[in-house]
């Protein structure tokens, strides 16, 4: 029998689900200031005419248990902050400020120091300030030695520099920015088709890559006009996001190299689709840029937009 998410406990599927159910209730807050539908990779709320926050919140998921159980929990603080950043890239804004969330059965402090630190070296990089956070000890929800790490990023996007579907065009190109592995996604099917085997650490465990940047760099060098950040529901989930209607994106997925991971999982009996619909199949984020200035980057161009029904094709 394949290997997927479904059996391994988690449904692509409901999360969709669960998105459509809270949009009424989140629709009732809205207020003026915010900006944009519930579903971008950040929300945005409006300061004034001229500048927007930006804000994410994600956790690092089930590979914290692979994280803790081998000494990488430092690694889990970056993909924390990393993932969080990104997310908050995808606007073109740059982050401001970082809060972090740690529970679990009995707080050890070790355990603790490591993820912080993991997550202050990311800040640090960009520039990103952790204001503070929360510790909390619940020993009736997390059991034994497990532990859950949280965080949310705000940044600040000059309205004029602000990037989205709104920007994206026919004939665009697709850029695929290379990611340093599985990142912090799909770690609930990996650990299923891991079993009782030891991990290479340094196969499944490398920290989500940062990709501030490489964002500048193409605000630099391109036409930037949107920015996808693939995580949990692949390329066609999360590129989907940046697509408007009326157009579709066509992804040529023989058109970078992938890490050695994916090959790792295909030879557990992940399949090809599987690993389309679940994992990043090494790009990390996806950039939209004007067919023009495509050539100006040392990035590869994996795709391109054009007229269509659907969203994401993966040839």
């Amino acid at each position: 029998m394949a290997a997927t998410y479904e059996r391994s406990g988690v449904s692509l599927e409901k999360a969709g689900t669960i998105v459509s159910r809270l949009a009424e209730a989140v629709a009732l807050t809205r207020t003026d200031a915010v900006v944009a539908d519930l579903g971008g990779f950040a929300g945005l709320y409006r300061l004034d005419d001229e500048r927007l926050l930006a804000a994410s919140t994600d956790g690092v998921g089930t590979k914290l248990i692979l994280s803790r159980r081998h000494g990488r929990l430092r690694e889990a603080g970056m993909d924390l902050a990393a993932h969080c950043i990104n997310d908050v890239a995808t606007t073109g804004a740059r982050p401001l400020f970082f809060l972090d969330y740690v529970a679990s059965s009995s707080v050890d402090l070790d355990q603790l120091a490591r993820l912080v630190e993991g997550a202050a070296a990311v800040c640090r990089s960009v520039g990103c300030a952790i204001l503070g956070g929360e510790t909390a000890e619940m020993p009736d929800v997390y059991q034994g030695d497990e532990l859950d790490f949280v965080g949310t990023c705000v940044g600040l996007v000059e309205s004029a520099e602000l990037l989205g579907v709104d920007r994206v065009r026919e004939g665009d190109v697709l850029l695929g920015l290379p990611s340093s592995g599985l990142h912090a996604n799909g770690f609930t099917l990996v650990r299923q088709v891991l079993g009782d085997d030891e991990p290479d650490p340094d196969l499944l465990l490398a920290p989500t890559r940062l990709y501030s940047s490489d964002v500048e760099q193409l605000r630099a060098q391109c036409d930037l006009h949107a920015l996808a950040h693939i995580t949990g529901g692949g390329i066609p989930e999360n590129l989907a996001r940046v697509i408007p209607a009326g157009l579709q994106a066509r992804v040529e997925t023989t058109s970078w190299p992938r890490p050695a991971v994916f090959d790792w999982l295909s030879d557990r009996g992940v399949s090809e689709a599987e690993q389309r619909r679940v994992f990043n199949l090494g790009v990390g984020m996806c950039a939209v840029v004007s067919a023009a200035s495509a050539s100006d980057t040392a990035f590869p161009v994996i795709g391109r937009v054009e007229a269509g029904v659907g969203r994401v094709i993966l040839d």
